[in-house]
């Protein structure tokens, strides 16, 4: 495994790590401790270092599952959690933006993940609204003060990105953020026209998510594909996620199907030389094991 250090923090980060909103059981599967175990322990041992997850991920479900296993060994791990949502429901959350609600939302993912900090705590997807709150960043400040977190992100919006709308990105050091995590993937590249420059230039270190496109990009589905309702791609068809699986099975066809295309695809997204890591949603340890080969 390769690492890296992660923008101008002290964080050296496998350059693949875990991302983890699987485990919340919108992706089509609910996850046991024991099944979550398994496929932390296989993270550990290919070198992984780098655990990616959230609040409104099953309403602190992520979190606790992964807990479980980091009592053991808290230490050997970069730990990235998000704030400013509460689980409602499947694929259904409701924004919490307020300061109060914010430093709650640390306290409870703290507890649930059984530590007494995180490496990195990142504003969720939100507006320029609710990012341009001074209060918001002053109590985040103060946490970081004493420890509880030790470096601030931001995981942009894809619709931000899709817009060109970069203030979040401008504003970043003055609030105090070092990292941005960002949708990159072949099929979705809009990230690498100005938001990932202009990230470099700033020295702010880059976590890209999402780098098999909901898994399209794997090579296992196709416009035929079916998905539970309790899968996120349930829904993504519906929404005519579908049209763009034409220039996958092109590139496929390109590559030869000799290729595994989900490893082509993580080691496509790393050879962006300004991004630091690249977040992968394993579901097992055959998953994990196959893109770290």
């Amino acid at each position: 495994m390769i690492y890296k250090q992660l923008g101008t923090t002290d964080l050296n980060v496998s350059v693949i790590g875990l991302g983890t909103w699987q485990l919340c059981g919108e992706w089509g599967k609910k996850f046991t401790t024991d099944e979550v175990s398994e496929i932390l322990k296989t993270v550990e041992s290919v070198g992984i270092n780098l655990l990616d997850t959230a609040e409104c991920y099953g309403n602190h479900l992520s979190e606790s599952l992964i807990g479980s296993f980091l009592k053991r060994n808290r230490s050997n791990w970069i730990l990235a959690t998000k704030f400013g949502h509460a689980y409602k429901g499947l694929l259904d959350v409701e924004d919490r933006w307020s300061s109060t609600e914010v430093k709650q939302q640390l306290e409870d993912s703290l507890s649930v993940l059984g530590t007494d900090y995180v490496d990195i705590y990142q504003f969720h997807s939100g507006d320029d609204k609710v990012f341009d709150n001074d209060e918001l960043w002053g109590a985040l400040e103060k946490e970081k003060r004493i420890g509880k977190i030790r470096y601030l992100g931001i995981s942009i919006s894809e619709d931000l990105v899709l817009r060109g709308d970069l203030n979040q990105i401008y504003k970043a050091k003055e609030r105090g953020v070092d990292i941005i995590q960002v949708r990159y993937n072949w099929l979705h590249r809009e990230a690498e026209k100005k938001l990932i420059p202009e990230c470099a230039k700033l020295e702010l270190g880059i976590l890209a998510r999402q780098p098999l496109a909901y898994g399209y990009l794997s090579g296992k589905y196709d416009d035929r594909s079916q998905f539970p309702e309790n899968d996120v791609r349930h829904w993504l068809k519906k929404d005519n996620f579908s049209k763009e699986i034409n220039s996958i099975e092109e590139l496929r066809k390109r590559l030869g199907h000799s290729v595994d295309m989900a490893k082509w695809s993580v080691e496509w997204c790393l050879k962006n030389k300004n991004v630091d890591s690249v977040l992968v949603g394993c579901k097992t340890v055959e998953q994990v094991e196959n893109v770290t080969k």
